[in-house]
């Protein structure tokens, strides 16, 4: 796996800003999206049935599988990403991020995660790093999560009693996060190159 990693970090360390890669039917703001096109702060990005998109936007990289929607914003101080629904694995740089899906609101530095985000559920995988997570219908019951990998899958519901609950490790892999993390130039750290120090620290 560190081979691998280094490999890719090589070759991809240098890739463009913007749609890295198109598959399917990929929209920005409602009109077809093209290899290479930037996305701009407030801009919508979606992906329609069996299509997938991999998007580069400052140092964070992002894989949009089909039926999915996010926005990138900026607020103060802060990163502000919606997902706004469907799934998407992603990759952040440094700074603060605030993560917004229908039934959470997520506070991030650097790190991975996966989301899945639905009306009245949100599946979330801190693949690495530190997350500090608010229920939107349960504000109070705040909870802090570290994960090295993929330790704490879990979902966070509509339900003010009982926001949270356990999942499993589902639909996104190890080496979507290698391809993810070398677009940015460094690599994930459960790989040897990583446990080695050669990714960014946060």
């Amino acid at each position: 796996m560190g081979g691998m990693a280094a490999l890719l970090t090589d070759a991809l360390a240098a890739a463009p800003q913007g749609l890295h890669t198109i598959k399917g039917d990929v929209r920005i703001d409602g009109e077809p999206a093209a290899s290479g096109q930037r996305l701009r702060m407030g801009q919508k990005i979606e992906t329609g049935p069996e299509s997938e998109a991999v998007l580069v936007h400052d140092s964070h990289a992002f894989l949009l599988r089909g039926d999915s929607a996010m926005r990138i914003e900026q607020g103060a101080g802060v990163t502000v990403l919606r997902y706004l629904t469907g799934r998407v694995l992603s990759v952040f740089g440094k700074g603060r991020k605030r993560l917004i899906t229908p039934t959470a609101t997520i506070g991030i530095r650097g790190t991975a995660c996966y989301i899945e985000a639905g009306e009245h559920n949100t599946y979330f995988c801190l693949c690495y790093g530190t997350a500090a997570i608010t229920p939107v219908h349960a504000p109070s019951k705040q909870r802090t999560i570290r994960t090295r990998h993929h330790e704490s899958p879990l979902y966070i519901g509509a339900d003010a009693q009982a926001p949270y609950s356990k999942a499993a490790v589902d639909n996104h892999r190890d080496d979507e996060l290698v391809m993810l993390e070398a677009l940015a130039g460094r690599v994930p750290p459960f790989t040897a190159s990583g446990r080695k120090g050669r990714r960014e620290r946060y």
